[in-house]
């Protein structure tokens, strides 16, 4: 079960302050005397903290989380509706949910507020951050704070199934789901009661995401052609999936935060008042696993690459599975022995912290 605790005050990019910021995390293992065991999880769009639900195979004993040598923390991302400041959280101002007035996080904020929350926890120094799609966003930009002396705060980074900015191709999907929402009529501009939400607009987004989490080659491995005779206006397996990932997605989730999640995400480019793209990816020295997917479409592999050919420090993995984007979260064991076993190795080589362009 998640905990949290209370940033007091939190200026955004924007200039916008907010004031009494929960953020929602949970751990696992115990942070040494140093305080530079710590493992950052960083999770995807509609995840949350529970990493032993769905990275159960990258968490315990021996594997590539491993709460016996590891302080494993995972914090919840602002703008979700599981614990964190949200459109579904009571600004202290007006005593009355954000909704629509949200303030816009980038990613930047979240990473400026996550760190706020782990010198909370009493953190140093971060031994390693992983974390895939958004989760592999927070994890890049993670690459540039710094503690007081200048030295990276976070030592080691493992971006999974992400580019280094945002691109058209996935500002569009992001932006169809959300004229998806828009165009509920319970939408009512996001001034919708909780207990009248845009639940048909929030399915189709999800069932969008859906479709560019997967690929041709696993939908038509799973579903084929097959039919569903006994479901009335849905033939098809494949229609019945979508619609019960829809539907699954609406009973657990606030369309304001698909919103305003899509839109953070939408801000991913680690360039962005830095400097020439590849320069500011050459200026990360960390040593870096970045792990593509071969049949994802949404951030393919092209964009691993164009990391690790500007990393200094990189190595590329490639995760062969038929499943798309989400394998991520399906392939777990061929994951954590790629992670494991690239963990172990920087630990027996003891790898420099920092390599240089």
């Amino acid at each position: 079960m998640s905990q949290a605790l209370t940033i007091s005050t939190f200026t955004l990019e924007n200039g916008t302050t907010l004031r009494d910021v929960p953020v929602a995390y949970r751990t696992w293992g115990t942070l040494n005397d140093a305080a530079d065991n710590a493992v950052l999880v960083c999770h995807a769009l509609t995840g949350g903290t529970d990493v032993d639900e769905w990275w159960s195979g990258l968490l315990g004993p021996g594997r590539a989380l491993d709460p016996a040598e590891d302080f494993v923390v995972c914090l919840n991302v602002p703008g979700s509706p599981y614990g964190s400041v949200s459109p579904v959280t009571a600004d202290p101002g007006t005593d009355e949910r954000y909704g629509p007035n949200f303030p816009a996080f980038t990613i930047r904020d979240t990473v400026a507020l996550h760190r706020r929350a782990l010198e909370r926890l009493g953190v140093r120094e971060v031994a390693c951050a992983l974390g895939g799609s958004m989760g592999g966003m927070h994890v890049l930009e993670w690459a540039f704070e710094t503690t007081t002396d200048g030295a990276p705060f976070v030592q080691s980074l493992v971006p999974i199934a992400v580019g280094g900015r945002h691109t058209a191709w996935q500002i569009g999907w992001s932006e169809a789901q959300r004229q998806a929402i828009y165009t509920d009529p319970k939408w009512r501009g996001g001034e919708y009661p909780p207990d009248d939400p845009p639940r048909d607009g929030l399915a189709t987004a999800r069932m969008m995401a859906m479709v560019s989490y997967r690929s041709q080659a696993s939908f038509e491995g799973r579903f084929g052609r097959d039919v569903m005779p006994e479901k009335d206006g849905t033939p098809y397996a494949v229609e019945s999936y979508l619609r019960h990932q829809g539907e699954t997605l609406v009973d657990r989730f606030d369309a304001n935060c698909y919103v305003a999640l899509t839109q953070e995400m939408d801000t991913h480019d680690v360039a962005r008042d830095r400097g020439n793209y590849e320069a500011v990816l050459a200026s990360i020295g960390q040593p870096s696993l970045v792990v593509g997917i071969d049949s994802d479409v949404l951030y393919p592999i092209p964009e691993q690459r164009e990391l690790v050919e500007h990393l200094p420090c990189a190595t590329l993995e490639v995760l062969e599975a038929p499943h798309g984007h989400d394998s991520f979260l399906i392939e777990l064991d061929a994951l954590n022995a790629l992670v494991a076993s690239w963990r172990a190795e920087r630990t027996a080589t003891q790898s420099s912290v920092r390599c240089e362009a």
